[in-house]
């Protein structure tokens, strides 16, 4: 299984007032055990996306200046979106046909915006994943009846993806071919957390800080 990691990280981060990719995040923070090293959401993203992918690839916008130091100091590669203003959607497209192109037939997709998940629910996820009947294209993490990120997609799904139209959207296709979907329960509240204001970003900031 040739699996490439996605970031998505192309919006402008409006209501948050400055880019969400790279608020200061700690690396490598896991359960109890706190590292001292200093990074950022992005970085931190990256990293654990590596630990499970191939190759990560970060679909920026017009933030591509601002965050290609740190991709690139990570090991990742960048895309750029020219017109992020098409959606989310629309930057999912531009990640996936990198993955297609670079010779990958899977991706684990996440947002950039989401804290990045432990480990234990990577493997969980990666585990139904390779476990997997031919019917099941995708694979997407739940906690507490909610579904979040990161998703893990075969190539049924990604064609399904590109072959819609940039003004759709992941969900309404995820919807259509439901069937094909397997939710896997975790442990881990992470999953369904959006950090879009200064209110989220201090929420989740102290639960790092000593």
């Amino acid at each position: 299984m040739g699996l490439g990691g996605v970031i998505l990280a192309a919006g402008e981060s409006t209501r948050m007032g400055r880019d969400k990719a790279l608020l200061p995040w700690p690396l490598k923070l896991a359960g109890s055990q706190r590292e001292t090293a200093s990074g950022t959401l992005l970085s931190a993203a990256i990293e654990v996306l590596e630990d499970y992918c191939d190759m990560v690839i970060v679909v920026a916008g017009k933030n591509e200046t601002a965050l290609r130091p740190v991709v690139y100091g990570c090991g990742a590669f960048l895309a750029r979106n020219p017109t992020p203003e098409r959606g989310q959607f629309s930057s999912l497209q531009i990640g996936l046909h990198e993955v297609m192109s670079r010779g990958r037939d899977a991706a684990m997709v996440t947002l950039v915006d989401r804290p990045p998940p432990n480990a234990t629910t990577l493997r969980k996820l990666l585990e139904a994943f390779e476990k997997r009947n031919r019917n099941t294209w995708a694979v997407i993490p739940e906690f507490q009846s909610k579904h979040g990120h990161p998703i893990i997609i075969g190539r049924e799904m990604i064609e399904a993806f590109l072959r819609s139209p940039s003004t759709a959207n992941a969900r309404e296709i995820e919807h259509v071919n439901q069937e094909r979907i397997a939710y896997v329960p975790v442990d881990d509240s992470w999953v369904t957390v959006n950090i879009n204001t200064r209110e989220d970003y201090a929420g989740l900031e102290s639960s790092f800080q000593t």
